[in-house]
């Protein structure tokens, strides 16, 4: 186990004897240094990612010195966001709107009805719908992604709005 990693970081038996030669102590630096709040199992695994997929571009002999620098880092990126989070629990929210109390009511009621008739649809028109008008697709990329015809998402898709507009009267 201590002869020095040879070739190519990618070959998967190196990979695997880097993993098992560096985990444990890059997981107990991480723990150590920051605690386990910050999940550092989570970022060992995200630094070995990391490693893989720049296997080609890092040299086995420097591959600890990236896999503590990359943790470090996600972990300091991590307590950044830590605080901007808590910074903005701090600031006081807005809890009051222009809005009439009926007009918020009835804007419940309606996203109610709106969530109740998308749980009416069938998974294939709900899927082909909300890929439409929430992820902003094109017929076509949709076909593509689900691979059915174009002709098949434009059904779905009208399908989904007659649905939507019979369970929802003011659509």
């Amino acid at each position: 186990m201590n002869q020095p990693l040879q070739d190519n970081i990618c070959e998967e038996h190196l990979f695997e004897r880097l993993y098992k030669k560096h985990s444990k102590n890059l997981h107990d630096f991480l723990y150590y240094k920051f605690g386990e709040h910050l999940n550092p199992q989570d970022k060992v695994q995200d630094a070995f990612i990391k490693l893989w997929q720049n296997c080609g571009k890092i040299s086995p002999n420097k591959a600890k010195s990236f896999l503590f620098t990359t943790a470090n880092n996600m972990m300091l990126n991590e307590v950044a966001h830590q605080k901007v989070v808590l910074k903005y629990t701090k600031t006081p929210q807005k809890h009051s709107t222009n809005e009439s109390p009926e007009f918020v009511i009835q804007e419940k009621e309606y996203h109610e009805k709106l969530q109740n008739a998308l749980a009416n649809l069938t998974e294939a028109q709900r899927v082909a719908f909300l890929m439409n008008r929430v992820e902003g697709k094109r017929f076509k990329e949709i076909a593509t992604i689900l691979d059915i015809s174009t002709k098949a998402v434009e059904k779905r898709i009208y399908g989904a709005l007659k649905k939507l507009r019979e369970d929802i009267d003011e659509l």
